[in-house]
């Protein structure tokens, strides 16, 4: 434990010099040895600290984080920086976002330059070189790297070890689940779990997004041909085109990734419903505290139905607390195999089109990905018009695309906004604007309310009952309706609760469900018990495993009844 008040390491939850809490969190840093040309992984309490392990030479304090710079990208750096091919072939380089460490001396490449450069040159002189390339000087220095920081390793994985047997004690091994991506993180959360726990078998699930790097899922289809004991299921979503549903909402942006729920996370949870129905499993997720401020604010063990996204998992993540160093010292040290994305210089291997890429990621894929880069530049520019910009280059070039909020100019915005009368005929009664006729599928929306009695309606107006599911009173009234100004519309009536206002609401929720749904998948994910179904014949929920829970119509978990409502809205 650690107290970042008094900068001390201690065995208990509470610091005994300040009295504040600690956290696990132990903190790092990386220190270089001129004479070893390696970086050194150590901790501020460390009676060592500052000194190399090889050597016992003085060392010299460098960042909080480093990544090898593997000859791929070497090769690359060299020629953005006008060098002299090969230049620094036999250096250790090291590299922590856009500064470089050569043999220990910074070198920072500014956004522009990779903004600027002009890539097809930088292809040219790519292709010209990359036969002389030799890792010949990187496996040595790779090697000191590793002898330098035996002991932080074999920390390390003797920590993961014990929290993966710790938490997989309390799950049988058939309901423990890999999430695999293909990338650095979860590969070795991969490794780490089938050694911790001897199992080669366990199952892992691979998410491809259809939008992941080519080298991605050669690696996924190189980790089968590696780990055939492995249970290895793919989660993809074939039912859905990105470009079709960027053209119909709009681009995914750093605070709208309707993306993740779409191709990651809602057929993920369509394996694991196949795979265990309802049952509660636990996944070892590749999940890093440093990655970013949201997933610093995630617990190591997560359950928490307002924290998971697939309800239905107990998440783990043994490299919590690992930084990215830590993250190569394991991978080399080890042997491990590893996405090659990561030789050209890439930094995470998600989607290789997601807002969150940083301009070294673009221009990298500008250099190795020039058609598609290409045609999704070509698309956001068509976007940037479609919507009114009014330099369209100039929103795209400089990411303003990425922190876009809402469907302001899209014609689609119109589907989420609940548009009502009150009826003056009935007490309690409201009218509500349809984009598209009454049917099934509406009706079936209104499951989690209790059950769904037609028969108890009148017939003749083709009338809908919903009976509350705990007293079996009625609750809702609902059948179509003419109404001047909606070309479709339905009345709902609300009748024996205290708060009509409230019941209104949700039912408004799933009228904007309605109008709106664009097969995101999240009502699938939210769902505990497994029963909602969205597929190309519609939403379905299934009336025999709806537990009326109402998460999927309830703010704290889905705001405003629909992930559209977020991405859609205008101001």
């Amino acid at each position: 434990m650690w107290c970042s008040k008094c900068s001390i390491e201690t065995n208990d939850d509470i610091c005994p010099l300040c009295g504040a809490d600690t956290i696990e969190d132990l903190p790092v840093e990386v220190y270089w040895c001129e004479h070893c040309r390696t970086p050194i992984i150590q901790t501020p309490s460390q009676v060592d600290k500052g000194t190399c392990p090889i050597c016992q030479r003085k060392a010299k304090y460098m960042t909080v984080d480093l990544r090898p710079v593997f000859p791929e990208e070497r090769l690359l750096v060299e020629l953005l920086l006008q060098k002299e091919p090969h230049e620094f072939s036999e250096k250790s380089v090291w590299a922590s976002n856009n500064r470089y460490y050569v043999d220990g001396v910074s070198i920072a490449i500014s956004n522009s330059l990779y903004q600027n450069v002009d890539a097809e040159r930088i292809v040219d002189l790519l292709e010209q070189n990359k036969c002389n390339n030799t890792y010949e000087y990187f496996d040595k220095h790779m090697a000191t790297f590793v002898m330098a920081n035996r002991d932080r390793l074999n920390f390390l994985i003797d920590e993961a070890h014990s929290f993966i047997q710790d938490a997989a004690h309390k799950f049988p091994e058939e309901r423990i689940v890999v999430s695999f991506s293909g990338g650095k993180d979860s590969t070795v959360t991969a490794d780490l779990a089938s050694k911790a726990l001897s199992n080669p078998s366990l199952v892992h699930i691979f998410g491809d997004t259809t939008l992941e790097f080519p080298s991605t899922i050669e690696y996924a289809h190189r980790f089968r041909d590696t780990h055939p004991e492995a249970i290895f299921q793919i989660a993809k979503n074939d039912e859905q085109n990105f470009y079709d549903v960027c053209d119909d909402i709009g681009p995914p942006a750093r605070m709208m990734r309707w993306c993740c729920s779409m191709f990651k996370t809602g057929p993920i949870t369509r394996v694991i419903n196949s795979l265990y129905r309802s049952q509660q499993i636990l996944t070892f997720y590749g999940i890093r505290k440093s990655e970013s401020v949201s997933r610093s604010k995630y617990n190591r063990i997560e359950d928490s139905a307002d924290a998971v996204k697939i309800q239905q998992q107990t998440v783990a993540s043994p490299i919590f607390f690992w930084k990215d160093i830590d993250i190569w010292l394991y991978i080399l040290a080890e042997d491990v195999d590893f996405n090659d994305a990561y030789r050209l210089g890439y930094d995470r291997v998600g989607c290789w089109c997601c807002p969150n890429n940083n301009q070294r990621a673009q221009f990298l894929s500008r250099i190795y990905m020039p058609e598609q880069s290409k045609r999704w530049h070509d698309f956001l520019i068509d976007f940037a018009k479609k919507i009114g910009k009014p330099d369209p280059e100039i929103y795209v070039d400089t990411g303003k695309w990425k922190a876009r909020q809402g469907g302001n100019g899209l014609i689609s915005a119109n589907d989420v906004k609940i548009k009502f009368t009150n009826c003056t005929a009935e007490e309690h009664a409201k009218i509500y604007r349809l984009v598209r006729p009454f049917d099934d599928e509406l009706v079936g929306l209104f499951v989690p309310f209790g059950r769904v009695a037609p028969e108890l309606g009148k017939k003749l107006l083709r009338e809908v009952i919903v009976l509350d599911h705990r007293t079996n009173i009625p609750i809702l009234s609902f059948q179509p309706f003419n109404q001047d100004g909606y070309d479709y519309a339905v009345k709902v009536k609300t009748m024996n609760v205290a708060d009509h206002d409230d019941l209104q609401r949700m039912v408004g929720y799933q009228i904007r469900k309605f109008n709106a749904c664009r097969k995101c998948l999240k009502c699938e994910s939210i769902c505990r018990a497994g029963a909602i179904t969205i597929n190309n014949f519609g939403y379905y929920i299934d009336p025999q495993k709806c537990v009326h829970c109402k998460n999927c119509m309830t703010a704290k978990y889905l705001d405003g009844g629909c992930m559209m409502d977020k991405y859609l809205r205008t101001k």
